[in-house]
């Protein structure tokens, strides 16, 4: 009957496979080949075995991904996990480990306290302020904007049901809207850093008992723009207002001292979303969300049963009581596992690093006669045009890269044009990336596109 569960003497040779490919993918990168055409094996009443599956997954599947840490995917934010947080993922994997409370993971959850703290600091919080890793900004945005709307009371008796968010903010925002049955009103441009003279405007048309929050963005996803987040503080506080701030890709550039002060007033936030599966070089899928006053957060989502009953107690502080989850991965691990291992000031030269890169990107760009720069850069975000081009042909300049393992770039769209954008989390990104990328857009020949 255990037989399925039984470590063999093969599953022991795989996992020493396992830890050799590990290490070679990390140190010799293979260029990405996202063609699909190999037949799979079928699932059957009998198997092909472990070592044959890994093969399968190793030499078939993992090759048609285009991995997150590639110095050259700058679609989306991506990641590029150190090694230490990949071997602690890994081990967390192994160990089984329930994280939703202290009972059943003990110094686990500890250890997720302590990287806690770390962003609560890093944010600038005082002592009280606490938090939860999730699983993504979305559930992040999900569990503080519910966490917003707890306790609160609607004209009549309902519930508030309006969300104010920047018009930059994050798709998940509406989903998360949603899910809670709340609209979404917007205020500001989705181009520009939202300010307290826009957001006032929409707040004073609105009854402020409707209003559940603000949303504001410390890094926006398509710009990477940080709005004036000190005077929507301010603009909150004199309405009693809960303010939410997603910085879930932009929070990691405070570590950066040239950036720093672009944050002031993040600290005046209710909550706030940060991810280290992106700029904070952790294993997909770890968010964070941080609350000033996480006694309400408690209370608005700590789950009650019978069989809840020895880990429901006032003075017990689990992780599952935070957001809205009880099942969950222990994921701050890996955070404090690769923070321990490498020191902060790692962190912050890697950041560092980061935005170098940008700028020497928007710098090429501003040099070349056939590009031109979209917008100024915010944080890591690169916006650029390719001069002549329609969307059809950004739409296949990017399909190409893609298929030829050059690099994974999309078109998106700014001031109501088609652009390309260019997002910096990986210190593993060189100038000759920027280079070679900058290169295939002189024109549009295929003699040009050769994989490196």
């Amino acid at each position: 009957m255990g037989a399925v569960h039984d470590f063999a003497v093969q599953d022991r040779q795989v996992l020493g496979d396992l830890a050799t490919w590990i290490a070679d993918r990390r140190t010799s990168p293979a260029a990405p080949r996202p063609a699909r055409s190999a037949r799979l094996p079928d699932v059957t009443s009998t198997g092909i075995g472990i070592k044959a599956t890994w093969a399968v997954l190793r030499d078939l599947v993992l090759p048609t991904a285009f991995p997150t840490d590639h110095p050259r995917y700058l679609a989306f934010v991506g990641g590029s996990p150190t090694p230490a947080a990949i071997i602690a993922d890994a081990a967390l994997s192994a160990a089984a480990v329930y994280g939703g409370s202290e009972l059943e993971a003990g110094d686990v959850v500890v250890v997720e306290r302590a990287a806690m703290r770390w962003m609560c600091d890093l944010v600038g919080y005082p002592e009280q302020a606490h938090g939860a890793f999730v699983s993504g900004g979305s559930l992040a945005n999900l569990s503080a904007l519910v966490t917003a709307r707890h306790g609160l009371a609607a004209p009549g008796g309902g519930v508030p049901d309006v969300i104010v968010a920047s018009a930059a903010a994050h798709s998940s925002i509406r989903s998360a809207a949603a899910i809670m049955g709340c609209r979404v009103v917007s205020a500001g441009s989705p181009d520009r850093p939202l300010g307290a003279y826009e957001l006032t405007a929409v707040l004073d048309s609105l009854d402020p008992r409707d209003v559940v929050a603000v949303v504001a963005n410390a890094g926006a996803t398509n710009t990477g723009a940080v709005d004036h987040l000190e005077e929507i503080a301010e603009c909150c506080e004199v309405r009693g207002t809960w303010l939410h701030v997603d910085a879930a890709y932009g929070g990691a550039a405070m570590l950066a001292p040239s950036r720093r002060d672009g944050f002031k007033g993040i600290e005046l936030a209710d909550s706030i979303t940060i991810d280290p599966h992106k700029w904070l070089f952790t294993p997909f899928d770890c968010a964070a969300v941080l609350y000033l006053d996480p006694t309400v957060a408690r209370a608005a989502h700590q789950q009650r049963a019978e069989y809840l009953d020895a880990v429901s107690h006032a003075d017990d502080d689990n992780p599952a009581d935070y957001a809205a989850h009880l099942s969950r991965r222990a994921r701050g691990v890996p955070v404090w596992a690769s923070l321990v291992a490498n020191g902060t000031d790692a962190y912050v030269d890697a950041v560092e690093s980061c935005l170098t890169t940008a700028g020497y990107a928007a710098k090429q760009i501003a040099d070349k006669p056939h590009l031109e720069l979209a917008t100024e850069p915010h944080l890591s975000v690169v916006l650029f045009r390719r001069r002549g081009w329609s969307p059809d042909d950004y739409a296949r300049w990017s399909s190409r890269a893609h298929t030829r393992g050059i690099a994974l770039i999309t078109p998106t769209t700014f001031a109501g044009e088609t652009a390309l954008r260019l997002c910096f989390v990986n210190p593993l990104t060189t100038r000759a990336d920027v280079d070679t990328i900058l290169d295939s857009l002189e024109q549009d020949a295929p003699g040009r596109w050769q994989a490196s």
